[in-house]
């Protein structure tokens, strides 16, 4: 029996493998449990990710990716083995191919690297597609034609801003900022105002509940418990959705700034593409409601939220394996193993 393609997202906050003909069929965080004089791994993925901030002092929880770059390259190689592994089971006889997706950080000795972990874990050829083009295909929009299209890519450490036409990118920037930059500013806010001190996971919670990007007509409240940084103690707290739409306003703003500096380098034609058609957001981050209101009236550019956001760079490398006659001259060839 032939082994099934894969189209890899590999990203800082989640792992997303689709199989060929089968869609999505594995999202995990990216996130490794291992002991730390050790270093051997006691968790990976969801089980991993549960442990975060619950860890007893000889275990800690991280992601071996951090703001759209390698942290630590042995555990990204532990986990991206692992869950290719358990993806595609260990083929002896018949290898699949696979269409990868990487950060934009990543340099180019990891990428080789990267791609020889693929063979090492029962992959044929590992070919690499630039973030911004598997994001644009994911999310259905026609690259191939003499046409401006803007796509905004919000990861966890990185967002990817490109203007691409013909299938290529007239304009790309990669900036270092993305959800976990939310989070971050989420928690030095309340540290500040109301000397609560919370983690990574709470922080994102409150993003997630009562978080967006423009004020809300009818507020919105959350309890949460973090530690009095004056008396050192345990603290519950009421948190309003006005105070998590302040304490984002600086990342927002930065975000705002980087589309708006990727417009203005772009071709005069090319930006009335865009104007004409709008923004198109993709990546876990463009789930925060209001986020492309707040765009829209920043710019006044059109802006909308793709179908299944967080999906759309996978679906994006799987569509590829699918589609090659039509996708194929965007892949960029990793290391080949025949």
């Amino acid at each position: 029996m032939a082994a099934e393609d894969i189209g890899i997202d590999l990203g800082t906050s989640n792992v997303l493998i689709y199989e060929r003909g089968k869609g999505v069929t594995c999202n995990e965080p990216a996130v490794v449990a291992l002991e730390r004089e050790s270093r051997s791994i006691r968790a990976i993925g969801e089980e991993a990710y549960k442990m975060i901030g619950r860890t007893p002092a000889n275990i800690v929880a991280m992601r071996p990716l951090r703001d759209g770059m390698v942290a630590d390259f042995e555990l990204t190689s532990s986990m991206l083995h692992y869950f290719v592994v358990q993806t595609i089971g260990k083929h002896m006889f018949s290898r699949p191919r696979a269409v990868l997706s990487l950060p934009s950080g990543i340099n180019e000795m990891e990428k080789r690297s990267i791609t020889a972990i693929m063979f090492e874990a029962g992959v044929r050829r590992t070919q690499l597609l630039d973030r911004p083009v598997a994001a644009a295909i994911g999310a259905g929009l026609n690259i191939n034609d003499a046409y401006g299209s803007m796509i905004v890519d919000i990861g966890a450490g990185m967002t990817d801003v490109a203007v691409l036409s013909l299938g290529r990118m007239a304009v790309s920037r990669a900036h270092k900022l993305g959800g976990d930059h939310f989070d971050e500013a989420i928690i030095r806010y309340l540290r500040r105002k109301h000397n609560l001190l919370i983690g990574e996971r709470t922080a994102e919670e409150l993003k997630i509940n009562i978080g967006s990007a423009m004020p809300r007509s009818e507020q919105l409240y959350t309890e949460v418990t973090g530690r009095n940084l004056i008396s050192g103690l345990p603290k519950l707290m009421r948190i309003t959705s006005d105070e998590i739409h302040e304490a984002i306003d600086e990342p927002l703003t930065a975000l705002i700034e980087a589309i708006h500096g990727a417009l203005e380098e772009t071709p005069a034609e090319l930006a009335a593409d865009v104007f004409d058609s709008g923004i198109v957001l993709s990546g876990g981050g463009a789930q925060l409601p209001g986020l492309s209101e707040a765009i829209s009236t920043a710019l006044n550019v059109n802006c909308r939220v793709a179908d299944h956001p967080q999906t759309c760079v996978a679906v994006g490398c799987g569509l590829t394996l699918e589609n090659m006659s039509e996708f194929g001259r965007y892949l960029n060839d990793g290391r080949k193993h025949n």
